[in-house]
């Protein structure tokens, strides 16, 4: 997903300036936070029915962009 920036939304004075969800107070932490915990994408979707599964993929690619911009290589 390359449009992920599409989604995930950053505003300095909501959840302390996280990345959040179209601007929503759920934040990919807490998306993070609750498939880490054990939900499945389906309860995370059943339980915030604001969010869809498109939210969730966007979780995934801006967690994977701002991880490889951390790499660091070794020679």
């Amino acid at each position: 997903m390359n449009n992920y920036r599409d989604i995930i939304t950053f505003e300095h004075g909501k959840r302390s300036g996280q990345p959040c969800i179209r601007g929503m107070r759920i934040t990919v932490y807490d998306v993070f936070e609750y498939l880490a915990s054990g939900m499945t994408v389906a309860e995370v979707l059943n339980d915030f029915p604001e969010l869809t599964e498109t939210d969730i993929r966007a979780c995934f690619a801006y967690a994977a962009d701002k991880e490889k911009s951390q790499m660091v290589v070794y020679n």
